[in-house]
Formats: C-alpha cells, sequence, structure tokens
C-alpha cells in the first residue's frame, strides 16, 4: 500500500507511522519527497486495515500498488533512481558507456583495451572472468585468476569494473574483486542467485532474458530489492526472435517501456542485441535517442582474436568513433556524455 501524508506531517509523524507499521509485522518504507511524505507497507493488505490509517489526522491518501512488483514499481518511487556504481552515477543526466571485452584473456589485453576506453570518454570497464557459453567445450572464463586481472587493471587504470556472477556461491568472491555484478540472460529468473545479489548491497546489471516479458524482468529485479539491495541497473540486451540476420532482436521499445513502469535505470546492450559489428553503432545511437541511461560495449584490441563474442566487438578505434558520434544524440535528448 502508498500511504501520502499530509503536507504538515513532519519527519517524527513519519517515523511514528513507520513504527506503526512495522510492529503489526508488515515492511515500512519512508520516502520523503519535496511536497509530501509517502510510505509504502509491504505484506498482506488486511493487516493494514487494522491500523485504520485512511483516518488518521495526518494522512492524506492510502491506496493499492496495483503492480505485481512493488519496490521496483514507479507508483511507490515517482523519481528516478541513480545508481553509483563505483562513483559513477547511471541515471543522472550523463550517459554512462560501459565498454571492455567479452572475456578477460590475459593482463595485457585487458590492460590495452581498459586504457582505450578510458581514454575515448568510457567510464567503466567491463570483463567476463566467468561465461556462461551455450557450448559445454567453449572458453568458460579465467575464473578466480581473471578477477585478479580485473582488479589490478583497474586499480592501474582507474575505471570501476562490470563483471559476470553466476553462482550464488561466487557472490562473496566476485565483490572483493569487483565494483558491480552483472547477471546475464541465461540467470535472469535464477532467484537464488539474484537473493544472493540482493543481500550484498553492491550495484548489479541485471540482463533481460532472450524470452522475458517485461514484467518477468522487473519481477526479478523485485527479489534483488526485496533481500536489501536498491542498486539494481536493468538492461536491455535482446529477446529471441525467427531471423536469423542478426543474433537477437534488440527490443528498444523496452526502455521507454520499462521507465514508465520503473523508477531503475536502464541500460541498453546493442553487441549481444545485434550480434554483428557493423549494427552495434546505430543501435547504439538509437538507444541514446530513445531515453537509455547508457551502454554495454564489447571492445578488444583485435576482435578477429578475441576468445568470445568476436563477431559483434568493436576494436579501439571503432569504439572511440562511435563515442564521438553519440554526442550529438545525447545532446538532443538533453543529456551528455
Amino acid at each position: 500500500m502508498i500511504i501520502v501524508l499530509k503536507p504538515h506531517a513532519t519527519a517524527a509523524h513519519a517515523e511514528e507511522l513507520v513504527r506503526d507499521i512495522a510492529a503489526v509485522g508488515l515492511k515500512p518504507l519512508h520516502m520523503p519527497g519535496a511536497e509530501r511524505v509517502v510510505l509504502g507497507a509491504l505484506g498482506d493488505e488486511r493487516i493494514l486495515e487494522r491500523l485504520h490509517l485512511e483516518s488518521h489526522p495526518l494522512v492524506e491518501s492510502v491506496k493499492p500498488i496495483l503492480a505485481p512488483y512493488k519496490l521496483v514499481a514507479r507508483e511507490l518511487h515517482p523519481a528516478d533512481t541513480i545508481v553509483s556504481l563505483g562513483g559513477v552515477a547511471i541515471g543522472g543526466d550523463r550517459i554512462v558507456v560501459i565498454g571492455g571485452p567479452c572475456s578477460v584473456e590475459s593482463a595485457g589485453q585487458l590492460t590495452t583495451t581498459a586504457r582505450a576506453v578510458a581514454a575515448a570518454g568510457g567510464r567503466i570497464l567491463r570483463g567476463g572472468a566467468f561465461k556462461p557459453r551455450t557450448s559445454p567445450y567453449a572458453f568458460q572464463g579465467l575464473g578466480r585468476e581473471g578477477l585478479e586481472i580485473l582488479k589490478a587493471v583497474s586499480d592501474e587504470v582507474g575505471l570501476p569494473t562490470l563483471t559476470e556472477v553466476l553462482d550464488p556461491a561466487d557472490v562473496e568472491l566476485v565483490d572483493r574483486y569487483a565494483d558491480g555484478f552483472q547477471v546475464g540472460a541465461r540467470n535472469m529468473q535464477n532467484f537464488r542467485l539474484l537473493q544472493a545479489i540482493g543481500r550484498s548491497r553492491k550495484p548489479v546489471v541485471l540482463k533481460r532474458g532472450m524470452a522475458a516479458r517485461i514484467e518477468d524482468l522487473l519481477l526479478a529485479a523485485e527479489y534483488i530489492l526485496a533481500e536489501g539491495n536498491p542498486n539494481v541497473i536493468l538492461c536491455e540486451r535482446g529477446i529471441q526472435g525467427f531471423d536469423s540476420a542478426t543474433r537477437n532482436v534488440l527490443d528498444l521499445t523496452a526502455v521507454p517501456a520499462i521507465k514508465a513502469r520503473s523508477h531503475l535505470p536502464v541500460l541498453v546492450d546493442p553487441s549481444h542485441g545485434t550480434g554483428v559489428r557493423d549494427y552495434v553503432a546505430p543501435m547504439a545511437k538509437a538507444a541514446v535517442a530513445c531515453g537509455a541511461d547508457g551502454l554495454l560495449i564489447e571492445v578488444h584490441q583485435d576482435p578477429r582474436l578475441a576468445w568470445s563474442d568476436g563477431q559483434q566487438t568493436l576494436d579501439h578505434l571503432e569504439f572511440a568513433a562511435l563515442m564521438r558520434d553519440l554526442e550529438p544524440f545525447a545532446r538532443a535528448a538533453g543529456r551528455a556524455l
């Protein structure tokens, strides 16, 4: 339920109501706004009725949250959420570009690409130490060694890092080395993993599953927020289609659709969304134009030699050109790079 307090209600009044809500076994939320203080109560609505808040002298209105996801819903949190990943704000006035290789291959490879990403204006370094692959015979990542390389390069170049976590048992390990978790499309509904990440407070980029509806993505995010981690960034990375011209169908309508329903920031991954190097730049520009808060771009010094996903990866010069070309699109959208 959403409880809107009257304009003259004080912080002390709000705290008293929060205690009353918690006392009957519901989860209270306190969201002070510029004009009104809004409280939330999560749980059985019949229990909340015992407090008779509709008749409370300081309560203006009580109404249900209609969406099946409560903490993620814009109903409960009208203002956009800004998530800080390693000190970089995602969801604010600037478009954040996250660049780097699909896989961490070596210290030299990652250092070279990290410097190129930073020089071009990328603000976060991505790189996979654990890789979920369709074939069990494909390269699965360097594991802990990859995390150690990622951390060392981050410290040297000065970019915060984002890397994928595959298993609840690895959350603590990845937490020690990276600035942000990534949950890939295959794990979007790995609820044990989402809960484990929720018990951490580290930012997480949650990718949409290949056959997932927008509601499914938002409910997956709810698992993380329900465990106490509000630092969730959603990512559209393409859904499965029937046409083999592209790896996936990059659903850019998801960006405004998600923003209409949720306060969480939204990224777009045109590398996985298309699977074709030549299509990455046009779709990145389109993503910025339609309101995305940032981009995930795969970058490698020589994509022909990349250990994974080379066909959709930009080289350093292509990435630098994309960053230059994005500036007018960002300005047209009222943002900066």
